[in-house]
């Protein structure tokens, strides 16, 4: 019964923050209509130009931002690479993964889909074991790792999943908040609020992780398996 409650509860808050966002919608359009209408033709061609020229950049700015290897999540062969793609890119995120982790399998899903929405931003992933020198360059001791990159120059890590809500469960959305939160895409949410603190408070299970260490290795694996 108390189930239900919260149900009926949480249903009507998102209800009326429904409503108030559609009203505030229709009342922007309103007000944007309206000041059309007080446009003679002059101000609407000067309007209509100004719009096509921003329309024509942002054409010409994604295409540069394709033929740069953005829209896709890529694996590079090696360390040269890397320097040369970050040198190339404003926003890039290399994924430093190996094959028998994995929690690398799953970043690699969500990093796929985020690299198709966000093209101003290049997604890598570069294979620790082919870059020895650039691991111990940017001390990267737990894998999977994300590097964020800016401007050629890392300014941050996403070191294993614990920024994510500590769980092999968190969603695409989750990721594309914490890779905001360094300014590394152009991210429309609230950095305020994470995701998966939604989740934790609609009674979303979470588990939590331990690092091992990988025998023989230098890395710590952010996952159960060796």
């Amino acid at each position: 019964m108390e189930a239900h409650t919260s149900v009926d509860m949480f249903s009507k808050v998102l209800e009326n923050q429904l409503l108030q966002t559609t009203k505030l919608v229709e009342e922007r359009l309103d007000a944007e209509i309206q000041k059309m209408d007080q446009m003679d033709e002059d101000e609407l061609e000067l309007l209509k130009e100004k719009r096509l020229k921003a329309l024509k950049k942002t054409q010409q700015q994604k295409q540069e931002w394709l033929s740069k290897g953005h829209g896709e999540y890529r694996e590079i062969p090696s360390e040269r690479d890397f320097f040369q793609e970050v040198k190339e890119s404003k926003n890039v995120v290399c994924h430093f993964y190996r094959d028998s982790t994995f929690r690398c399998k799953i970043l690699d899903k969500h990093l796929a889909i985020l690299s198709k929405k966000h093209l101003e931003t290049k997604f890598l992933k570069l294979n620790v074991e082919k870059a020895p020198f650039l691991c111990e360059r940017l001390k990267i001791k737990v894998i999977p790792t994300l590097a964020l990159v800016k401007d050629g120059k890392t300014q941050d890590y996403v070191a294993g999943f614990t920024d994510l809500g500590n769980t092999d469960d968190f969603t695409t959305e989750t990721l594309e908040w914490r890779l905001g939160c360094s300014d590394i895409i152009n991210y429309s949410g609230n950095l305020m609020e994470p995701p998966f603190q939604s989740q934790q408070k609609m009674g979303t299970n979470f588990t939590k992780l331990e690092k091992k260490t990988i025998r023989g290795k230098k890395y710590d694996s952010d996952s159960d398996d060796d």
